[in-house]
């Protein structure tokens, strides 16, 4: 059978599609191709472990860029003794390693009850807040929309209230 008529994971045919390795160059050798709930699973990081003892046998797979998802999945879920069993080549080691290395070192922005909050979301302020250097007070209740996440501070926000640019500090919005 062709490589993309079923999920290399769990062998479903449902709604087969191309997903790339995190560390990918985008090339179909680095790319797996994954059913519609593998590929929500892995998108949404909300791993069923139940579903995914599919990797016990997706593991040993000759196709090296199924072998380093497995790897990834199985670190992901806590696994250290699936990964330990593996045998990965030296190059698919260091790609598995570099995307789980990506993965820790990724920012995650939470507003004050603790839910993820991501580019482009709309937030609502919890309190009022003076506006330094603006001359306003940015009022509890104010939606603020199409907010920007800063690469350079984890726990502000960006948006514009009343036409003005401000950050906002997390703890004091929550997700709209």
């Amino acid at each position: 059978m062709p490589r993309s008529e079923v999920c290399e994971l769990c062998a479903s045919s449902e709604d087969v599609t191309l997903l790339e390795l995190p560390v990918s160059d985008g090339s179909e050798e680095q790319s797996v191709y994954v059913c519609r709930t593998c590929k929500e699973q892995i998108e949404n990081d909300e791993l069923d472990e139940t579903h995914f003892n599919c990797l016990n046998d997706a593991m040993w797979s000759e196709v090296p860029a199924v072998k380093i998802l497995s790897y990834i999945l199985w670190n992901r879920l806590g696994r250290g003794d699936m990964t330990d069993m593996m045998y990965l080549e030296e190059e698919e080691k260091k790609l598995a390693d570099a995307a789980i290395n990506a993965e820790a070192n990724k920012v995650v922005f939470r507003d004050a009850n603790g839910v993820e909050l991501k580019a482009g979301d709309s937030i609502v302020i919890l309190k009022d807040l003076d506006v330094k250097g603006a001359g306003f007070t940015a009022k509890r209740g104010t939606t603020v929309t199409r907010i920007a996440l800063p690469h350079d501070m984890d726990d502000h926000v960006e948006g514009r209230v009343n036409g003005t640019k401000i950050y906002l500090k997390t703890e004091f919005i929550k997700k709209a």
